[in-house]
């Protein structure tokens, strides 16, 4: 094992097998914008642009190219405000929000090569990831 193990060596180490493990292609991480971005709407229901953009740390003009996409998509509702004629309300559609309930295609492939790993290795990773679940953030 390694007994002198630096929080920054471990790091280092987490980040490179993670990128291993789970290459994201460019589709992958357009796919998980547009997971996150739906779920910044989700959790704002009904949302407005520019309660998205400072949830997701971005500016409006981006933010709205990125819904205008979502909207195109059929993943995305918008709505006048009742009560401000000026704003417009975000709203996932049934699809968007049959999206947001699916795993990432990521899983799937990391659950494929994690079902060749023996059983107490995987009560091993699983012991391992409740550390890190239980870390600050």
């Amino acid at each position: 094992m390694f007994p002198n193990a630096s929080p920054q060596a471990l790091a280092a180490r987490f980040t490179t097998l993670a990128e291993v493990l789970v290459p994201a292609t460019s589709e992958d991480r357009a796919a998980g914008n547009q997971r996150k971005l739906l779920a910044a709407i989700a959790a704002t229901e009904p949302a407005t642009l520019g309660a998205v953009a400072e949830r997701m740390g971005r500016g409006a003009p981006a933010m709205s190219r990125a819904v205008d996409a979502l909207v195109r998509a059929g993943l995305v509702e918008r709505t006048p405000d009742p009560d401000n004629r000026r704003q417009l309300q975000l709203r996932l559609s049934d699809d968007g929000r049959a999206l947001l309930q699916q795993p990432p295609a990521t899983n799937s492939r990391l659950a494929e090569r994690l079902s060749r790993v023996a059983q107490s290795e995987l009560r091993a990773l699983e012991r391992a990831l409740e550390i890190l679940e239980r870390m600050p953030r």
